[in-house]
């Protein structure tokens, strides 16, 4: 099998070569990954020349739109879905608050949502609120001992056939395990429920092949893919037109357009094409002369990417579950779980991030808007939990360095 070319990887990333980032490793990355070189060649380069209102008729604008086109088309591509099933927004958690309203909107009266206490904030706090509405809403609870998020649990919940909607994480921020989504996506559509599918903490390890997750939305976001500041969210077709439109009454015909109220981020949307081209390299980088499609392309760069975070994975996990002195949440092998490793203290967690930072450790303490699955793990969200999380650009040495310095500050 082909290995990842660590050294091209890293080569992709300027903040790699950035004096002031020389010997610190960086391990908060499911809070934000470095930006990849493509994605800020577009984005200066669209503030260099493009940045004019889009869409008119002379060539700086035309230009200006059409990478806004190219960026849509492209990630549309890459997932495997239509260019208008790929809207932006200025975050996943706006973007969740709009597709909510939405169906706060069109819910039949009796109707019933599933949401988990695996989530991070955004992807169940929105949905919960639908009760002020008069939803019913469900949870869908997590293993207290492990965070696991059992199926078979998910099953009585869907049994009456009122639930139109489950909304759950593909992995969650804490936990990390790596949810079966297609099947999750499968047992809701046989019970007349649409899903909505939180891909924030998983995108970063593989960008989504959509068609074969089988779900009716999926959101992630792009500061965390190598990319700018921006949410994204694929949705069907048959979804998005049932819901009301949420945005201009003029643009209720255009799908990528219904779920974004406020005009889009001209620059960032077009700089989001930079992380089509960052899968595109490594892709003909790994796989020199090779024709695929786009999908395709996707898919072999995600198996290259989760291979190599895999590997990295058990030795931290090995490490942590050998201490006696934490409590590591998740599972403890690397194959069913992204390389988002949060552990319990036994005292406040953001004061021992602090101190990992003078060992050239970055890295943080704290809940990150997880409060409901560390309260449902026994956990005080107050005190919060040491996360230590990577992407496939990190180095076995970052690894090793980040367990020596656990040894020092532990």
């Amino acid at each position: 099998m082909t290995r990842l070319d660590l050294d091209f990887v890293r080569a992709q990333f300027p903040a790699f070569a950035e004096p002031s980032l020389q010997g610190q490793a960086f391990f908060e990355n499911a809070g934000g990954s470095y930006t990849c070189t493509q994605v800020i060649g577009r984005l200066t380069r669209f503030y260099h020349s493009r940045k004019v209102q889009p869409y008119a008729p002379y060539e700086a604008s035309q230009l200006g739109g059409a990478e806004m086109d190219e960026a849509r088309s492209r990630l549309a591509a890459l997932m495997g879905v239509e260019a208008d099933q790929v809207s932006f927004g200025p975050s996943t958690s706006q973007n969740t608050y709009v597709l909510a309203q939405a169906f706060r909107q069109w819910l039949p009266q009796g109707s019933a949502i599933v949401v988990t206490n695996q989530d991070h904030e955004a992807n169940t706090g929105v949905w919960r609120r639908l009760a002020d509405a008069g939803v019913e809403v469900r949870e869908w609870r997590i293993d207290p001992d492990t965070g696991h998020l059992d199926p078979a649990d998910l099953s009585p919940l869907l049994a009456d056939g009122k639930v139109r909607l489950v909304a759950f994480p593909h992995c969650s921020n804490v936990v990390g395990e790596i949810n079966p989504v297609a099947e999750i996506c499968a047992m809701a559509r046989a019970a007349g429920a649409y899903t909505c599918v939180d891909g924030v903490s998983y995108a970063p390890h593989g960008f989504p092949d959509i068609p074969a997750l089988g779900t009716d939305i999926y959101l992630f976001s792009a500061y965390k893919t190598y990319g700018p500041h921006q949410g994204i969210m694929v949705i069907r077709p048959e979804v998005g037109f049932a819901l009301p439109n949420q945005a201009h009454g003029f643009n209720g015909d255009t799908l990528f357009k219904r779920f974004t109220p406020a005009g889009p981020d001209h620059a960032q949307v077009a700089a989001c094409a930079g992380m089509a081209d960052y899968v595109d390299a490594l892709h003909a980088h790994h796989f020199p002369g090779q024709t695929a499609t786009p999908l395709a392309r996707n898919n072999a760069v995600h198996d290259l990417m989760r291979s190599h975070e895999r590997a990295l994975t058990q030795p931290l996990l090995d490490y942590l579950a050998a201490r006696n002195d934490l409590r590591l949440i998740g599972p403890r092998t690397s194959a069913g779980r992204a390389p988002t490793v949060a552990v319990a203290l036994d005292r406040p967690a953001h004061p021992v991030a602090a101190a990992l930072a003078a060992h050239g450790i970055m890295a943080g303490g704290g809940n990150f808007y997880a409060q409901r699955p560390l309260e449902a793990l026994g956990l005080s969200g107050e005190q919060g939990v040491l996360r230590l999380s990577f992407v496939h650009y990190t180095a076995q040495a970052e690894i090793d360095q980040l367990i020596a310095a656990l040894d020092r500050v532990l």
